[in-house]
Protein backbone atom coordinates (compact mmCIF):
# COMPACT_ATOMS: atom_id res chain seq x y z
CA UNK A 1 0.00 0.00 0.00
CA UNK A 2 2.92 2.07 1.04
CA UNK A 3 4.49 2.21 -2.31
CA UNK A 4 1.31 2.56 -4.13
CA UNK A 5 0.65 5.84 -2.16
CA UNK A 6 4.56 7.14 -3.12
CA UNK A 7 3.69 6.32 -7.08
CA UNK A 8 0.91 8.04 -7.42
CA UNK A 9 2.79 11.00 -5.03
CA UNK A 10 5.12 11.04 -8.04
CA UNK A 11 2.94 11.21 -10.64
CA UNK A 12 1.16 14.01 -8.77
CA UNK A 13 4.35 16.17 -9.24
CA UNK A 14 4.64 16.45 -13.04
CA UNK A 15 0.88 16.66 -13.20
CA UNK A 16 0.99 19.43 -10.26
CA UNK A 17 3.60 21.49 -12.47
CA UNK A 18 1.71 21.16 -16.12
CA UNK A 19 -1.33 22.93 -13.96
CA UNK A 20 1.25 25.79 -13.00
CA UNK A 21 1.86 26.04 -16.92
CA UNK A 22 -2.26 26.20 -17.53
CA UNK A 23 -2.98 28.71 -14.53
CA UNK A 24 -0.19 30.88 -15.72
CA UNK A 25 -1.00 31.50 -19.60
CA UNK A 26 -4.61 31.83 -19.02
CA UNK A 27 -3.85 34.73 -17.71
CA UNK A 28 -2.43 35.65 -21.60
CA UNK A 29 -5.18 34.32 -23.21
CA UNK A 30 -7.27 37.26 -21.43
CA UNK A 31 -8.50 40.59 -24.30
CA UNK A 32 -6.58 43.67 -22.81
CA UNK A 33 -3.64 44.71 -20.93
CA UNK A 34 -2.92 43.97 -17.27
CA UNK A 35 -1.08 47.25 -17.04
CA UNK A 36 -3.99 49.23 -18.65
CA UNK A 37 -6.23 47.24 -16.21
CA UNK A 38 -3.73 48.16 -13.21
CA UNK A 39 -3.63 51.58 -13.69
CA UNK A 40 -7.56 52.17 -14.45
CA UNK A 41 -9.16 54.48 -17.04
CA UNK A 42 -8.71 57.89 -14.95
CA UNK A 43 -4.93 57.06 -15.90
CA UNK A 44 -4.84 55.45 -18.90
CA UNK A 45 -3.24 58.76 -20.88
CA UNK A 46 -0.65 58.75 -18.54
CA UNK A 47 1.99 57.33 -20.70
CA UNK A 48 5.02 57.08 -17.83
CA UNK A 49 2.86 55.56 -15.52
CA UNK A 50 1.53 52.96 -18.19
CA UNK A 51 5.21 51.87 -18.45
CA UNK A 52 6.26 52.10 -14.99
CA UNK A 53 3.30 49.67 -14.15
CA UNK A 54 4.27 47.56 -16.88
CA UNK A 55 7.78 47.39 -15.27
CA UNK A 56 6.72 46.80 -12.29
CA UNK A 57 4.72 44.24 -13.02
CA UNK A 58 7.23 42.62 -15.34
CA UNK A 59 5.02 42.65 -18.07
CA UNK A 60 8.41 43.86 -20.29
CA UNK A 61 10.24 40.66 -19.23
CA UNK A 62 10.47 37.32 -21.85
CA UNK A 63 6.90 35.11 -21.40
CA UNK A 64 9.12 31.98 -19.52
CA UNK A 65 11.04 34.67 -17.15
CA UNK A 66 7.33 36.02 -16.26
CA UNK A 67 6.44 32.18 -15.56
CA UNK A 68 9.58 31.56 -13.77
CA UNK A 69 9.39 34.52 -11.45
CA UNK A 70 5.94 33.92 -11.08
CA UNK A 71 6.30 30.11 -9.93
CA UNK A 72 9.12 31.22 -7.67
CA UNK A 73 6.44 33.55 -5.70
CA UNK A 74 3.90 30.90 -5.69
CA UNK A 75 6.16 28.56 -4.39
CA UNK A 76 6.42 31.14 -1.34
CA UNK A 77 2.29 31.43 -1.39
CA UNK A 78 2.49 34.43 -3.02
CA UNK A 79 0.26 34.92 -5.65
CA UNK A 80 0.68 38.75 -5.91
CA UNK A 81 -1.52 41.76 -5.62
CA UNK A 82 -5.36 42.19 -6.64
CA UNK A 83 -5.52 44.48 -9.12
CA UNK A 84 -8.71 45.16 -8.39
CA UNK A 85 -8.87 45.62 -4.82
CA UNK A 86 -5.30 45.91 -4.20
CA UNK A 87 -5.35 43.17 -1.24
CA UNK A 88 -2.61 39.87 -1.44
CA UNK A 89 -4.32 37.60 -3.50
CA UNK A 90 -3.86 34.78 -1.32
CA UNK A 91 -6.03 36.68 1.56
CA UNK A 92 -9.14 36.87 -1.32
CA UNK A 93 -8.56 33.58 -2.30
CA UNK A 94 -8.38 31.72 1.50
CA UNK A 95 -11.37 34.07 2.49
CA UNK A 96 -13.37 32.34 -0.36
CA UNK A 97 -11.97 29.02 -0.38
CA UNK A 98 -14.31 27.64 2.89
CA UNK A 99 -17.62 28.86 0.69
CA UNK A 100 -16.87 26.81 -2.38
CA UNK A 101 -15.84 23.71 -0.01
CA UNK A 102 -19.10 24.07 1.76
CA UNK A 103 -21.30 23.84 -1.54
CA UNK A 104 -18.89 21.15 -3.08
CA UNK A 105 -19.08 18.74 -0.15
CA UNK A 106 -22.93 19.36 0.26
CA UNK A 107 -23.35 18.98 -3.41
CA UNK A 108 -21.41 15.60 -3.07
CA UNK A 109 -23.50 14.70 -0.31
CA UNK A 110 -26.89 15.29 -1.92
CA UNK A 111 -25.77 13.43 -4.84
CA UNK A 112 -25.29 10.53 -2.84
CA UNK A 113 -28.03 10.74 -0.80
CA UNK A 114 -29.88 10.51 -4.04
CA UNK A 115 -27.47 8.05 -6.35
CA UNK A 116 -26.85 5.44 -3.50
CA UNK A 117 -30.62 4.43 -2.30
CA UNK A 118 -31.91 4.92 -5.64
CA UNK A 119 -29.25 3.25 -7.51
CA UNK A 120 -29.68 -0.18 -5.29
CA UNK A 121 -33.57 0.29 -5.65
CA UNK A 122 -33.38 -0.04 -9.40
CA UNK A 123 -30.41 -2.76 -9.71
CA UNK A 124 -32.56 -5.35 -7.43
CA UNK A 125 -35.45 -4.47 -8.96
CA UNK A 126 -34.79 -4.47 -12.98
CA UNK A 127 -37.10 -3.23 -15.04
CA UNK A 128 -39.59 -2.09 -12.54
CA UNK A 129 -41.54 1.00 -11.96
CA UNK A 130 -39.20 2.12 -9.53
CA UNK A 131 -36.47 1.49 -11.94
CA UNK A 132 -38.33 3.34 -14.50
CA UNK A 133 -38.54 6.30 -12.07
CA UNK A 134 -34.90 6.28 -11.48
CA UNK A 135 -34.16 6.51 -15.16
CA UNK A 136 -36.18 9.70 -15.20
CA UNK A 137 -34.86 11.13 -12.74
CA UNK A 138 -30.72 10.37 -14.63
CA UNK A 139 -31.96 11.55 -17.69
CA UNK A 140 -33.58 14.99 -16.19
CA UNK A 141 -30.62 15.18 -13.73
CA UNK A 142 -28.14 15.35 -16.96
CA UNK A 143 -30.39 16.82 -19.49
CA UNK A 144 -31.13 19.84 -17.15
CA UNK A 145 -28.66 22.24 -16.95
CA UNK A 146 -26.87 23.25 -13.65
CA UNK A 147 -27.89 26.92 -13.75
CA UNK A 148 -31.33 26.17 -15.27
CA UNK A 149 -32.09 24.27 -12.33
CA UNK A 150 -30.94 26.92 -9.73
CA UNK A 151 -32.95 29.28 -11.73
CA UNK A 152 -35.72 26.94 -11.47
CA UNK A 153 -35.21 26.11 -7.85
CA UNK A 154 -35.05 29.80 -6.63
CA UNK A 155 -38.38 30.32 -8.42
CA UNK A 156 -40.35 27.55 -6.98
CA UNK A 157 -38.77 27.66 -3.29
CA UNK A 158 -37.42 30.94 -3.02
CA UNK A 159 -40.30 33.37 -4.70
CA UNK A 160 -43.07 31.54 -5.12
CA UNK A 161 -43.26 28.82 -2.05
CA UNK A 162 -40.85 31.22 0.17
CA UNK A 163 -39.13 28.18 1.83
CA UNK A 164 -35.49 28.95 0.92
CA UNK A 165 -33.58 31.79 0.95
CA UNK A 166 -33.35 32.76 -3.37
CA UNK A 167 -29.59 34.01 -2.68
CA UNK A 168 -26.97 34.51 -0.05
CA UNK A 169 -24.43 32.91 2.56
CA UNK A 170 -24.37 32.32 6.04
CA UNK A 171 -21.33 30.36 7.77
CA UNK A 172 -22.15 27.46 10.13
CA UNK A 173 -20.74 28.93 12.59
CA UNK A 174 -22.75 32.37 12.86
CA UNK A 175 -26.33 30.35 12.42
CA UNK A 176 -26.28 26.60 11.69
CA UNK A 177 -29.85 26.68 10.21
CA UNK A 178 -29.74 29.07 8.16
CA UNK A 179 -26.60 28.34 6.83
CA UNK A 180 -27.80 24.72 5.87
CA UNK A 181 -31.09 26.06 4.34
CA UNK A 182 -29.06 29.09 2.45
CA UNK A 183 -27.20 25.88 0.77
CA UNK A 184 -29.79 23.44 0.34
CA UNK A 185 -30.79 24.52 -3.53
CA UNK A 186 -27.15 25.51 -4.50
CA UNK A 187 -26.31 21.95 -3.74
CA UNK A 188 -29.07 20.05 -5.34
CA UNK A 189 -28.78 22.34 -8.44
CA UNK A 190 -24.41 21.28 -8.60
CA UNK A 191 -25.14 18.13 -7.55
CA UNK A 192 -28.34 16.60 -9.80
CA UNK A 193 -26.01 15.75 -12.39
CA UNK A 194 -23.16 14.22 -10.20
CA UNK A 195 -26.15 11.73 -9.25
CA UNK A 196 -27.44 11.04 -12.26
CA UNK A 197 -24.48 9.41 -13.22
CA UNK A 198 -23.38 7.80 -10.18
CA UNK A 199 -26.79 6.49 -9.96
CA UNK A 200 -26.70 4.94 -13.25
CA UNK A 201 -23.26 3.56 -12.78
CA UNK A 202 -24.48 1.65 -9.45
CA UNK A 203 -27.00 0.11 -10.91
CA UNK A 204 -25.25 -1.42 -14.16
CA UNK A 205 -22.09 -2.26 -11.45
CA UNK A 206 -24.42 -3.74 -9.14
CA UNK A 207 -26.27 -5.82 -11.51
CA UNK A 208 -23.20 -7.26 -12.82
CA UNK A 209 -22.67 -7.93 -9.29
CA UNK A 210 -25.90 -10.26 -8.38
CA UNK A 211 -25.24 -12.56 -11.75
CA UNK A 212 -21.98 -13.62 -10.28
CA UNK A 213 -21.56 -17.41 -8.39
CA UNK A 214 -20.60 -15.84 -5.22
CA UNK A 215 -24.14 -14.35 -4.72
CA UNK A 216 -25.96 -17.43 -6.43
CA UNK A 217 -24.06 -19.44 -3.30
CA UNK A 218 -25.03 -16.50 -0.78
CA UNK A 219 -29.16 -17.21 -2.06
CA UNK A 220 -28.61 -20.83 -1.84
CA UNK A 221 -27.73 -20.46 2.04
CA UNK A 222 -31.33 -18.44 2.09
CA UNK A 223 -29.79 -15.19 3.05
CA UNK A 224 -32.59 -12.53 2.50
CA UNK A 225 -32.01 -10.12 -0.88
CA UNK A 226 -30.75 -7.41 1.56
CA UNK A 227 -28.10 -9.38 3.40
CA UNK A 228 -26.97 -10.69 0.40
CA UNK A 229 -26.67 -6.69 -1.21
CA UNK A 230 -25.28 -5.17 1.94
CA UNK A 231 -22.71 -8.03 2.79
CA UNK A 232 -21.45 -9.73 -0.65
CA UNK A 233 -22.44 -7.15 -3.33
CA UNK A 234 -22.31 -4.04 -2.32
CA UNK A 235 -18.59 -3.43 -1.80
CA UNK A 236 -17.74 -4.85 -5.36
CA UNK A 237 -19.77 -2.85 -6.76
CA UNK A 238 -19.02 0.34 -5.36
CA UNK A 239 -15.32 0.40 -6.79
CA UNK A 240 -15.90 2.01 -10.44
CA UNK A 241 -18.37 4.17 -8.72
CA UNK A 242 -15.53 5.31 -6.36
CA UNK A 243 -13.60 6.52 -9.68
CA UNK A 244 -16.68 8.26 -11.06
CA UNK A 245 -17.34 10.18 -7.99
CA UNK A 246 -13.30 11.15 -8.00
CA UNK A 247 -13.89 11.96 -11.92
CA UNK A 248 -17.09 14.35 -11.22
CA UNK A 249 -15.55 16.38 -8.21
CA UNK A 250 -13.43 18.41 -10.50
CA UNK A 251 -17.07 18.97 -12.30
CA UNK A 252 -18.38 20.17 -9.36
CA UNK A 253 -15.56 22.78 -8.68
CA UNK A 254 -15.92 23.66 -12.28
CA UNK A 255 -19.89 23.84 -11.94
CA UNK A 256 -19.70 26.22 -8.58
CA UNK A 257 -18.61 28.97 -11.05
CA UNK A 258 -21.92 28.91 -12.37
CA UNK A 259 -24.22 28.56 -9.12
CA UNK A 260 -22.36 30.56 -7.12
CA UNK A 261 -23.17 33.22 -9.64
CA UNK A 262 -26.82 32.45 -9.83
CA UNK A 263 -26.62 32.02 -5.58
CA UNK A 264 -24.60 34.89 -5.32
CA UNK A 265 -22.28 32.90 -2.98
CA UNK A 266 -19.01 34.64 -2.08
CA UNK A 267 -17.35 31.70 -3.01
CA UNK A 268 -14.10 31.23 -5.19
CA UNK A 269 -16.08 30.41 -8.67
CA UNK A 270 -17.70 33.44 -8.44
CA UNK A 271 -14.08 35.26 -7.28
CA UNK A 272 -12.80 33.90 -10.65
CA UNK A 273 -16.04 35.48 -12.97
CA UNK A 274 -14.89 38.41 -11.57
CA UNK A 275 -11.53 38.08 -11.80
CA UNK A 276 -12.38 37.44 -15.56
CA UNK A 277 -14.66 40.24 -15.95
CA UNK A 278 -11.80 42.44 -14.41
CA UNK A 279 -9.24 41.41 -15.80
CA UNK A 280 -7.41 40.56 -12.43
CA UNK A 281 -4.75 38.42 -13.41
CA UNK A 282 -2.86 37.90 -9.78
CA UNK A 283 -6.27 36.56 -8.73
CA UNK A 284 -7.35 34.75 -11.63
CA UNK A 285 -4.21 32.95 -11.56
CA UNK A 286 -4.67 31.70 -7.51
CA UNK A 287 -8.38 30.79 -7.99
CA UNK A 288 -7.53 28.41 -11.00
CA UNK A 289 -4.36 27.13 -9.40
CA UNK A 290 -6.23 26.43 -6.15
CA UNK A 291 -9.45 24.76 -7.51
CA UNK A 292 -6.86 22.53 -9.85
CA UNK A 293 -5.03 21.27 -6.67
CA UNK A 294 -8.22 20.46 -5.19
CA UNK A 295 -8.93 18.55 -8.02
CA UNK A 296 -6.00 16.90 -7.73
CA UNK A 297 -6.04 16.00 -4.55
CA UNK A 298 -9.18 14.83 -4.66
CA UNK A 299 -8.22 12.08 -7.57
CA UNK A 300 -5.30 11.18 -5.17
CA UNK A 301 -7.46 10.34 -2.57
CA UNK A 302 -9.89 8.28 -4.85
CA UNK A 303 -7.34 6.71 -5.95
CA UNK A 304 -6.47 5.13 -2.41
CA UNK A 305 -9.77 4.41 -2.06
CA UNK A 306 -9.57 2.40 -4.88
CA UNK A 307 -6.99 0.52 -3.79
CA UNK A 308 -8.55 -0.02 -0.23
CA UNK A 309 -11.58 -1.48 -2.12
CA UNK A 310 -10.00 -3.45 -4.31
CA UNK A 311 -6.14 -5.28 -3.04
CA UNK A 312 -5.14 -6.39 -6.52
CA UNK A 313 -4.67 -2.83 -7.69
CA UNK A 314 -2.06 -2.80 -4.85
CA UNK A 315 -0.26 -6.04 -5.87
CA UNK A 316 -0.31 -5.39 -9.86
Amino acid sequence: MKQYILRRLFYFVPVLFLVTIIAFFINLSLPGDAALAYIGETNIRDRALYESVREELGLNDPIPVQYIRWLGRVARGDFGRSIRTQEPAIEGILARLPVTFHLTLMALFVALCISVPVGIISAVRPNSKSDMAGTLVAIGGVAIPDFYLGILLIYVFGLHLRVLPPSGYVTPTEDLLRSIKSMIMPSVALGMAMAAVIMRQIRSALIEVMQQEYVTVARSKGLSEGVIVRRHALKNALIPVVTIVGLQIGRLFGGAVIIESVFALPGMGRLAAEAILFRDAPMLQGSVLILAVAVLVANLVTDMLYAFLDPRIRYS
